[in-house]
């Protein structure tokens, strides 16, 4: 049984003139202890996705979707109290911006106190005043903050990006999740800190079977880390598959543009050339293309894009391409298993 499994979930903005459709049909699964990433440009919908899935999209947002389980538990059917209750309880996300997110006008001691879950307190209230400080402590430790004095002390503002990541990921991980949403996690650290973040996520995944989502625009960052990974684009599904088989034999051509662009399948290049880049940008919300959103990109573009394609799976190895890159671009029909979107 899956732990998460999110099919044909749609993110679509209110707006007065016309509603956007950010993300459109998206499907996730992620069974326990499995470390997935996902992938894409930033504008993708990567975290609106992440945000949908732990229920802090604004009233704006609307999020439909034809099946949300979590651990076998129909959310849909749940009164929304319910449903947040559920999730808070088993998934923490690490946010993006940590300035942001944490309260400006409490301390981090406070903050971090206050993420810490009663159950895990025993004994009278100065008892479990003593423990709650220890567990802070411990937490501080475990995400690489030797002093914990200062840092306790100190408001969000008197503390570096990377410090309040840091505060960020322990908070996230003071209750204990069976998933941890880690969103862009080490962005604002230096390549040593980034790699002390990474390690601590796998040794959570390793001794405490966490099961973790790992967000990032930046393939190559996450293949050392990760089981399986998701590629989206524009606010669409793109692949899916093993790590392995995305960055050895990606069967989309954006999945392809993301692993040709990193310097590790570039080795053979000599030294100072270009790395191959996909023209144009990613389009804005105001303005998506029909059908594949990566059609006015796509060097393998035909007539039949203007139709969004339906998701195509060969040995668990699941793309949304009407020409994906193994078959010859000139063939109407792919000779893949084909499987509904459902």
């Amino acid at each position: 049984m899956n732990l998460l499994d999110i099919r044909n979930l749609s993110i679509e903005l209110i707006h007065d003139e016309q509603n956007i459709l950010a993300v459109d049909k998206v499907s996730l699964s992620m069974k326990e202890g499995e470390v997935r990433g996902l992938v894409g440009e930033s504008g993708s919908g990567k975290s609106l996705l992440a945000q949908a899935i732990v229920g802090v999209l604004d009233d704006k947002w609307y999020v439909h979707a034809d099946r949300f389980h979590w651990r076998g538990i129909d959310l849909l059917r749940l009164t929304i109290p319910e449903r947040k209750a559920i999730l808070s309880r088993d998934i923490a996300m690490i946010f993006q911006e940590p300035m942001a997110c944490l309260d400006p006008t409490t301390n981090i001691g406070e903050q971090l106190a206050e993420a810490i879950d009663e159950s895990q307190l025993s004994g009278f209230f100065w008892q479990k005043q003593q423990q709650r400080r220890a567990a802070t402590v411990k937490l501080l430790h475990k995400v690489g903050i030797k002093d914990h004095d200062a840092c306790i002390k100190s408001y969000p503002h008197q503390l570096t990006e990377a410090l309040c990541q840091r505060v960020m990921i322990a908070i996230a991980l003071a209750r204990q999740p069976i998933l941890l949403i880690a969103d862009e996690p080490t962005a604002a650290m230096e390549n040593t800190n980034q790699g002390q973040v990474f390690r601590l996520l796998a040794s959570l995944n390793q001794l405490k079977n966490m099961a973790i989502l790992l967000i990032s625009h930046d393939l190559e960052n996450i293949t050392h880390w990760t089981n399986t990974i998701t590629v989206m684009y524009s606010g669409q599904f793109v692949e899916a598959g093993t790590t392995e088989q995305i960055f050895n034999k990606a069967m989309h051509p954006y999945t392809q543009a993301l692993v040709d662009s990193s310097p590790l399948a570039n080795l053979h290049l000599p030294a100072k050339s270009r790395l191959m880049t996909l023209p144009g940008s990613i389009p804005i919300l105001q303005h998506l293309p029909i059908g594949c959103r990566l059609g006015p990109r796509c060097p393998r573009a035909q007539q039949d894009c203007v139709r969004a394609p339906s998701v195509t799976s060969f040995h668990g190895h699941k793309v949304s391409c009407h020409f994906p890159l193994l078959m010859n671009p000139k063939m109407k029909k792919s000779p893949l298993k084909k499987t509904t979107r459902a």
